[in-house]
């Protein structure tokens, strides 16, 4: 209501998976206001805010525009149907974007996405939504400013987050 108020004409919705299997994979965790949620909660309410926020944006009038970040042998083969759900919601236009390899990330050692592989996935996904195609990279453990070096302290916060079990998750959650 906010944004249609202030007349936005546009925003953009990070969806990389519609299933919480393929999600899971993904997340290592969801922050959601002070709470830190292990990824079976998290992927959920994830999920659940995603699609609630492109509803009521179109709802508004406003443009949306999807990015899937293409990430080998995580969500490669389930972009066509985050493509079909983002169609059947009225999305803009979707952006498949190849994953960017980044050293100390989770995904380090995944390759980056192959041309033909990209291709691939975007003429499947156009069958559902209109395709961009003119963004290169992308950083999908992207944190803080770009161009700027991630504070070394966040780092190793985000790090102890991702392999912290689930046990330990919800009593720090439940000390906030």
């Amino acid at each position: 209501d906010e944004l249609a108020q202030i007349q936005v004409s546009h925003v953009t919705v990070t969806v990389n998976a519609i299933d919480l299997a393929v999600a899971e994979k993904i997340y290592a965790w969801v922050r959601h206001g002070k709470r830190v949620l292990h990824p079976r909660e998290g992927v959920k309410l994830l999920l659940e805010k995603q699609l609630d926020a492109i509803t009521r944006l179109k709802e508004k009038g406003i443009v949306v525009k999807v990015n899937s970040i293409i990430i080998p042998g995580i969500n490669d083969a389930h972009i066509p149907e985050v493509a079909r759900k983002m169609g059947e919601m009225h999305v803009d236009i979707l952006n498949c974007v190849p994953y960017y390899p980044n050293k100390g990330s989770t995904f380090e050692n995944i390759p980056e996405p192959s041309k033909e592989i990209i291709a691939r996935i975007r003429k499947e996904a156009a069958k559902f939504v209109p395709q961009m195609h003119h963004c290169t990279r992308c950083r999908a453990d992207a944190v803080g400013l770009l161009g700027e070096e991630m504070p070394q302290e966040l780092l190793k916060s985000l790090k102890t987050c991702e392999s912290m079990p689930e046990t330990q998750t919800l009593k720090i959650n439940a000390s906030r």
